[in-house]
């Protein structure tokens, strides 16, 4: 099976490497057409900003290639949000993928933090990515945009609202935590991934 890896201006792809890595899976990081289109797996990670995010793929013809993809594909926190509609950061327009947009954590109390940095629960969990993950299973979450809870949500998680931690549609699967980042949930749920 081949495994591959977006490369793009964004964070997080080495600790994705590594996580795959510990579970016996070696993967291609690249952003060449040909090798994302020829794998059986995509993964589309990513920490950063989503304007020179959506920019960088554009410029490399990487946006059109991802929302034409039939295999399996994976979005990580800022990936499953660029496979939404619209960003209020930076005012980026996105894949378009889930139609869903990507608003940023608004809160009037001091005490709470925005970027959400830490561990949290997922809950309402659907679709065999999460196969053996127990509701109210804990996640590592970093980010201070959020995707509301729509038709296309598989994952729920509360900070501030309620919010949608994993999305789904066709080929397409999301993650707004770091299933890297995540222990033996984490290695679950990438594991469930490899087997779609």
């Amino acid at each position: 099976m081949k495994t591959v890896i977006i490369k793009y201006n964004a964070g997080n792809i080495q600790s994705v490497l590594y996580a795959l890595e510990r579970i016996g899976v070696s993967a291609l990081v690249t952003d060449s057409i040909q090798e994302i289109q020829t794998a059986d797996k995509v993964i589309f990670p990513g920490v950063g900003e989503a304007s020179s995010a959506m920019q960088y793929l554009r410029e490399r013809k990487l946006d059109t290639l991802i929302k034409n993809l039939k295999q399996p594909v994976l979005g990580i926190c800022l990936g499953m949000q660029l496979m939404c509609t619209h960003s209020t950061e930076n005012n980026t327009n996105c894949l378009g993928i889930f139609e869903e947009q990507v608003k940023q954590f608004e809160t009037s109390d001091p005490t709470i933090k925005v970027p959400q940095i830490g561990w949290n629960t997922i809950t309402a969990l659907k679709t065999p990515l999460f196969k053996g993950i127990a509701e109210n299973s804990f996640a590592y979450f970093v980010h201070g945009y959020y995707v509301a809870k729509g038709k296309h949500t598989i994952a729920t998680t509360n900070y501030i609202q309620e919010y949608s931690s994993a999305l789904h549609k066709d080929n397409f699967y999301g993650l707004q935590f770091h299933p890297e980042k995540s222990a033996l949930v984490g290695e679950q749920i990438i594991q469930n991934f490899l087997s779609l």
